[in-house]
């Protein structure tokens, strides 16, 4: 393992239940969020793996709107937390830098992909692509600038190693392209997120 997918994997194992108690809320006053969700729910046919799920909120949230729904994490302890929360689901441990299996309906990944180094979201993008059934949805969500940062203290005030990128969207636009996706909707949150849409071709 890298030295960044460890410091990551170790720093949300620091975090974890701080993490969710920080975001178990969070959606309630995000109502933009909640549509995104809302129009992938509507339109996604199949299977949905939720990457980088966290403990597990996004992933119960689809299921609550009538989606096939399971989660993918690399942090042990975010996913053992989001299996003791969300009994019924399927949480697994894994990377999005790895093959994912398919084949999927559609792929969540919200403000995940942000720890993920320039050179290899085109290799993220490449695994999404092949894990995804012809027109299958994949709905991306970050943070917008051009800059990466470092974090080192996080949620609760633990200790953190964790590089996190800023991008504009029309060079992770760029990426989806050619990486065979159609890019069928951006959304701008504010100046500091964005919400892709994309399908595989």
């Amino acid at each position: 393992m890298t030295d960044w997918l460890s410091d990551t994997r170790d720093s949300y194992d620091t975090v974890a239940v701080s993490y969710a108690d920080h975001t178990r809320d969070l959606l309630d006053g995000l109502p933009h969020l909640r549509a995104a969700l809302r129009v992938f729910a509507e339109q996604v046919s199949g299977p949905v793996a939720d990457v980088g799920c966290g403990p597990g909120q996004i992933t119960a949230l689809l299921h609550g709107m009538g989606v096939d729904a399971s989660g993918i994490d690399l942090s042990p302890a975010m996913v053992a937390l989001a299996r003791s929360e969300h009994p019924g689901l399927r949480f697994e441990v894994g990377s999005m830098t790895e093959p994912l299996p398919g084949p999927l309906g559609g792929i969540i990944a919200w403000w995940s992909l942000i720890h993920v180094p320039d050179d290899l979201v085109p290799v993220v993008f490449g695994h999404f692509h092949d894990a995804l059934q012809p027109d299958g949805l994949l709905q991306l969500g970050f943070h917008v600038g051009d800059r990466t940062n470092l974090k080192t203290q996080g949620y609760g005030g633990h200790p953190m190693r964790v590089h996190v990128h800023l991008r504009p969207p029309e060079r992770v636009a760029d990426w989806l392209r050619a990486a065979g996706f159609t890019v069928e909707a951006q959304w701008l949150l504010g100046t500091d997120g964005a919400i892709l849409f994309a399908r595989r071709g």
